[in-house]
């Protein structure tokens, strides 16, 4: 028949002449054997081995294939293919095989909710949890924690009460920079937000900050208004101060929960933990105890005699003894599990926070705990984590910037700009947030997450890292540690003095105008010890270099009491009497400014060089 060529037959085997159409897609492990390849396309191997033989390629049943030659051979039995390795196939198995499992036999069950207590220091975050823990009289161990794991699960045990028999567990994290830490590495932990605040001092700069933090995490809000025993306290001078800031109390037609409390006298107690529970109903908390443990890393530590011990909370499943797990990029099995009193406990179901030993490494607050199969399949997870996680770090996740804000707009991938703001002052800050709120287009709504009174800290840096936001500082810098954690996290910080230039950038960053600026990169300091005037050459400097390096015809700066007194280019520079490309570190060197004279002794000269860059730092 015309247009038919017949399949050849070799040694019984029967090879397609020509490569069938394609009509199907299948997925291969790198390396795959010719066995497993049959299996996924189909056909006998026999007429596989046939089809490589035609080709010159002599292969046995058990022999691995290379891509290339996997994806002609498929081709030729009609199929497409898509390599993946084995760890990716491995990895992606095991990961989704634990967070999908579940057991037909088990129903969901209300689990306990995570509490997370935050506020300004000295308003009573540690006392309200010791005189919460020291409630818990039928654990019979009042005050006898043995050890710190970061977490405490306390029972409701107040005869009458609404919630008497329910248990809440409370995260003792050191303040919201942990809590929004490990929101910025994707753990969904708390499940409600306790503010903590002084009725006798009312709300301060690091309670509107954890306020802040919590609105962006979208998580309940409730706020303890503590230290109402004393004399000088004013309840609703904190409701007003916090309505002001979207905190309006339920007494006065809001949504937030206010609740009166002294940890001192240990008043109303019962009535917060009451509302907690009343608030984590309505979230309908939910887990299933009969699959495989799934959870998240509160903290880590080194242990001397221990190795690396992890608090974990287990958020739903149920852990047990001897489980092996995937956790962050280390894996594991469970040696022994201790609960928030330090008893050694066997098994751990779901709102239980556990400490636990047998790490390979050491886990970040903040990883997810996986249960597995068994431990080679955590190891395969863990090493391909790893190889993720270098593959992360080379290629860093696009963060939004200025720069980007129009084609991100165009691609309908934005439809929001977080934006965190601090000034030097009150006034400043409240005018900027509300010019810059009106703004907001169709395409795009400027939403200020976060606004403030001073330098530009390292929150702020992890409050923008996890809400893939960019900071403005007006009138105001970041320190050194903040600006180094902003290029670690990738997060753009823009320095400006005049409102307008600032309006007329975000403009610009919305209609896709924005010129790029340009960045310095540091190459070395100097300073001067000895100033020598030659005729004919000009005035050249005697520097010792402090740190980095110095390099003829680079840019430079010359500071004098801290302040910049000329920028120019190194125009000469000597070691002795021979002329230098570069000067390091520790050397002294002579040095030349171009079209500058007025150098001095205890002048510092800085060596830099500027790129055209889209701005991570930079100023206005």
């Amino acid at each position: 028949m015309k247009g038919f060529s017949p399949p050849s037959r070799f040694g019984g085997a029967v090879v397609p002449a020509e490569p069938l159409p394609i009509t199907r897609t299948i997925t291969v492990t790198e390396g795959i054997s010719v066995k497993d390849l049959a299996e996924k396309l189909g056909v006998r191997g026999k007429d596989l081995i046939a089809t490589l033989l035609m080709r010159g390629v002599f292969v046995t049943v058990n022999q691995s294939l290379d891509a290339e030659l996997v994806k002609d051979v498929a081709h030729q039995f009609g199929a497409d293919t898509e390599i993946i390795t084995f760890e990716d196939q491995m990895a992606n198995e095991a990961i989704e095989n634990v967070l999908a499992q579940e057991n037909p036999d088990e129903h969901e069950v209300t689990r306990p909710p995570v509490v997370t207590v935050m506020g300004h220091v000295d308003h009573g975050k540690t006392s309200l949890l010791d005189a919460i823990r020291e409630t818990d009289v039928a654990g019979g161990e009042a005050g006898g924690i043995t050890q710190h794991i970061g977490a405490y699960k306390v029972k409701i045990n107040k005869e009458g009460s609404p919630a008497f028999g329910r248990e809440i567990v409370f995260l003792d994290t050191p303040g919201h920079e942990a809590f929004t830490r490990m929101r910025a590495r994707g753990a969904k932990v708390t499940d409600i937000v306790v503010i903590v605040v002084a009725a006798d001092d009312g709300v301060m700069p690091q309670t509107l900050e954890a306020v802040d933090h919590a609105k962006a995490a979208n998580v309940p809000i409730i706020v303890a208004v503590n230290k109402i025993d004393k004399p000088d306290a004013q309840p609703d001078r904190v409701k007003q101060q916090l309505g002001d800031r979207g905190l309006v109390p339920e007494a006065w037609g809001g949504s937030t929960v206010f609740v009166d409390v002294s940890a001192k006298k240990k008043q109303n107690l019962d009535l917060l933990l009451e509302m907690i529970c009343l608030v984590a109903d309505l979230g309908n908390l939910k887990a299933t105890p009969g699959r495989s443990a799934v959870g998240t890393v509160i903290e880590a530590k080194l242990d001397r005699g221990r190795g690396a011990v992890a608090s974990v909370l287990v958020q739903n499943g149920t852990l047990r003894n001897q489980d092996s797990f995937i956790v962050g990029n280390t894996f594991g099995k469970i040696r022994a599990m201790f609960d928030d009193r330090g008893r050694a406990i066997e098994v751990a179901g779901p709102s239980t926070p556990v400490e636990i030993l047998g790490l390979e490494s050491m886990p970040e607050a903040g990883d997810t705990f996986l249960v597995t199969a068994d431990r080679d399949k955590a190891k395969v997870i863990s090493q391909y984590r790893k190889m993720k996680e270098r593959e992360s770090q080379l290629a860093k996740s696009s963060r939004v910037s200025l720069e980007g804000l129009a084609e991100k707009i165009k691609e309908a991938g934005i439809k929001e700009l977080p934006i965190i703001i601090k000034g030097d002052v009150t006034g400043s800050v409240q005018v900027l947030a509300d010019s810059l709120q009106k703004m907001s287009t169709e395409k795009v709504r400027i939403k200020v997450i976060h606004s403030g009174v001073g330098a530009i800290t390292e929150s702020d840096v992890l409050l923008a890292s996890a809400s893939n936001a960019i900071i403005i500082g007006f009138n105001v810098r970041p320190d050194r540690k903040s600006a180094d954690l902003a290029e670690q996290e990738d997060v753009e910080i823009r320095l400006h003095s005049i409102i307008y230039e600032l309006q007329d950038e975000i403009t610009k960053a919305m209609l896709g105008l924005l010129e790029p600026v340009f960045k310095e990169n540091h190459l070395g300091r100097a300073e001067v010890l000895n100033v020598f005037r030659i005729p004919k050459v000009g005035t050249i400097a005697g520097c010792r270099v402090l740190d980095g390096v110095l390099k003829r015809d680079s840019e430079a700066r010359l500071m004098r009491g801290g302040e910049s007194v000329f920028k120019g280019k190194i125009s000469s520079l000597k070691r002795f009497k021979d002329d230098a490309k570069e000067v390091t570190n520790g050397m002294e060197c002579g040095v030349g400014i171009s079209n500058f004279t007025d150098i001095q002794v205890g002048d510092t000269i800085e060596a830099f060089v500027t790129e055209k860059v889209a701005a991570e730092l930079t100023a206005s």
